[in-house]
């Protein structure tokens, strides 16, 4: 009688435990969405005229009143870098959205289309993938001219590959399930089936590729943009921020690089946590390990 009152009491123990597991996977989730969200709206509502020139305050080190410093024209540092922050990620919102639709729509046609759709698409996913995203990403915005436009089409055609192979090994998989089967013998469309049934069970996979696949697409952006073919240079873009400090670095000037670059690693793990943290809550062999 007492082994099985211990082993009730163990097993109840799990289940408090996993129930506490999945608490907090929710709660991570929820506390750096937040937080991104804070991000967005604090750059949106930034006053600014703390970015106008003032040369009296140039140059000074973090204090109380501008807790990043001053640059050489005497613009807030913390300012520059907040509205920094919310441009890049809408420009990555913009650019991961787009690259996510593009790896649906072709992994779906490799695998629904015929194989002569398969291997075409097949053979882009390899070219891609051959070649480093940043390199393919800068020689697409250098041909479309760099600034806004071109960006945000480089990170879009650059960043699709992997999520489309996957999308595609998924559908080829739910393909040959046994309801799938019964709709095509029923006479059913490929697009009938694949809204009602395929659809439905990419979501899990697209949504946490598309969050995974948003901290890449901002350190790319930051990078074109810190070799001058990304957004323009008037614009208070994280990767124009890198790229000014490092004249002044030589000079003791060490914050205008230093706080620019630790927020942005900040914001690409808070993204990368949320995607992690939803694989776990999703994934129902991983939710309750």
């Amino acid at each position: 009688m007492i082994p099985s009152l211990k082993v009730k009491s163990k097993n109840q123990k799990m289940k408090l435990f996993s129930l506490n597991r999945r608490q907090r996977t929710l709660f991570t989730i929820l506390f750096f969405a937040i937080f991104l969200i804070t991000v967005v709206l604090v750059g949106a509502l930034l006053d600014r005229d703390r970015i106008a020139t003032d040369l009296i305050a140039r140059n000074l080190a973090p204090s109380l009143d501008h807790p990043f410093g001053t640059d050489w024209l005497g613009r807030d540092m913390f300012t520059r870098t907040i509205m920094g922050l919310s441009l890049s990620i809408g420009v990555g919102l913009i650019g991961a959205v787009g690259s996510t639709l593009i790896a649906l729509m072709l992994g779906m046609a490799a695998a629904t289309m015929g194989k002569v759709a398969d291997r075409v698409i097949s053979w882009l996913i390899d070219l891609f993938l051959s070649v480093p995203h940043l390199v393919t990403l800068i020689l697409i915005a250098f041909t479309l001219g760099g600034g806004f436009k071109g960006i945000v089409m480089g990170l879009m055609l650059t960043h699709w590959p992997s999520l489309a192979r996957v999308i595609r090994a998924e559908v080829m998989q739910i393909r040959s399930a046994e309801y799938v089967q019964i709709s095509q013998q029923m006479g059913k469309s490929r697009w009938w089936i694949a809204i009602h049934h395929i659809l439905p069970h990419l979501t899990p996979q697209v949504l946490i590729g598309f969050m995974l696949l948003f901290p890449h697409v901002i350190l790319h952006e930051a990078a074109v943009t810190f070799i001058g073919l990304g957004l323009s240079p008037h614009e208070p873009a994280i990767g124009i921020i890198l790229s000014e400090s490092m004249k002044y670095l030589s000079a003791g000037m060490w914050w205008l690089a230093f706080f620019p670059g630790l927020c942005l690693l900040i914001i690409v793990q808070a993204f990368d946590r949320i995607g992690e943290n939803l694989r776990l809550l999703i994934d129902p062999t991983k939710s309750n390990d």
